[in-house]
């Protein structure tokens, strides 16, 4: 077993350099007339995962504000499957006119590390728009199983691995990843992970009892635990979330470094207008702005944090070279 420490997202990201040509869109440009209309027609966001999940909940909050700050329709379309890959190659491909866009998570910038022929390029295929939020990640239990701690779990996993299993998101995902560097330092190699089309799918699947532990993103997850439907066993982000004090990070359950979130962020095809795509990073950030939008995002196990599209361009520099390294340090095969 490698060494625990080496799978740590911060020590990843020390001397990555950022590679970010080609990514930003300038931030202030001046419609021209041949774009000054837009937009005259639907907009749709793309979500490449399932309803229910956290880039759902976003996406929808988002494109209600979008709908009513820009005049025009705003729809959202799911399509899931291939961890992703359908929806962001649907995309990738998609007329670049300002009127198809993704709502993109960290999936984006694992899967071209994780697949050997992936659909899309990230660098090539995709301007920034901007980033909206990132939310961390919680492993989840029902109250019926009797464990309240990680260290409850683990233990009690161990007794019997083989009739205990985790469901995630799709592969590549980074609740998924966790899900299999949990098992490499918790010494389960034998539960079984059972991935599902989103993180809605995933998160339900513990709250019938199909699997025994849910590692996911806080967001859908939050008022289950709230509402005691399940039992957060810890968060995975570098502080307890403000409203769950009594859930503990996986640092303080005895996993150093253990540090996970997934973000959220709006893309559109490369070829986009450079002032279509400053229009809508314009509106998104302006939304993101506003103290009720705020207050829902956080509320719904969201961290805001609206950088601009040059912002997000420098993190997908970052995360694509990180997440290549977590896959090769955690030994998972490529698909």
């Amino acid at each position: 077993m490698a060494h625990s420490k080496q799978f740590t997202r911060r020590r990843a990201l020390q001397g990555t350099a950022a590679i970010t040509a080609g990514l930003a869109a300038p931030a202030v440009l001046t419609m021209s007339p041949a774009f000054a209309a837009y937009p005259d027609r639907p907009i749709r966001i793309v979500v490449a995962n399932t309803p229910g999940g956290p880039s759902d909940i976003i996406a929808r909050m988002m494109a209600a504000a979008m709908q009513e700050s820009m005049n025009s329709s705003v729809v959202v379309e799911n399509k899931g499957g291939g961890g992703g890959n359908i929806g962001m190659g649907l995309v990738a491909r998609a007329d670049a006119d300002g009127y198809t866009i993704l709502l993109s998570t960290s999936a984006f910038s694992v899967n071209p590390g994780l697949y050997a022929n992936p659909v899309y390029d990230p660098f090539k295929d995709f301007v920034p728009i901007c980033e909206l939020a990132v939310s961390p990640h919680v492993f989840a239990v029902q109250p019926s199983l009797g464990v309240k701690t990680m260290k409850e779990f683990v233990d009690l996993a161990k007794k019997d691995q083989d009739k205990f299993n985790v469901s995630v998101p799709p592969i590549g995902t980074t609740p998924q990843l966790q899900a299999e560097v949990l098992k490499i330092r918790a010494g389960l190699p034998r539960m079984a992970t059972v991935v599902f089309p989103g993180g809605g799918d995933a998160l339900k699947a513990v709250m019938t009892g199909t699997v025994q532990l849910s590692s996911g993103v806080l967001a859908p997850a939050h008022p289950q635990i709230k509402a005691g439907n399940l039992v957060g066993l810890a968060v995975t982000g570098t502080s307890r979330w403000h409203d769950l004090p009594n859930i503990p990070t996986m640092i303080e359950s005895g996993f150093p470094d253990f540090v996970f979130d997934t973000y959220t962020a709006l893309m559109a095809p490369a070829k986009t207008p450079p002032d279509i795509v400053a229009k809508l990073e314009k509106t998104a950030l302006d939304i993101l702005a506003k103290p009720d939008m705020k207050a829902k995002l956080t509320a719904a196990g969201f961290e805001v944090t609206a950088k601009t599209g040059k912002g997000h361009g420098e993190r997908i520099a970052r995360e694509v070279k990180l997440f290549k390294e977590v896959i090769e340090q955690a030994k998972i095969a490529k698909l």
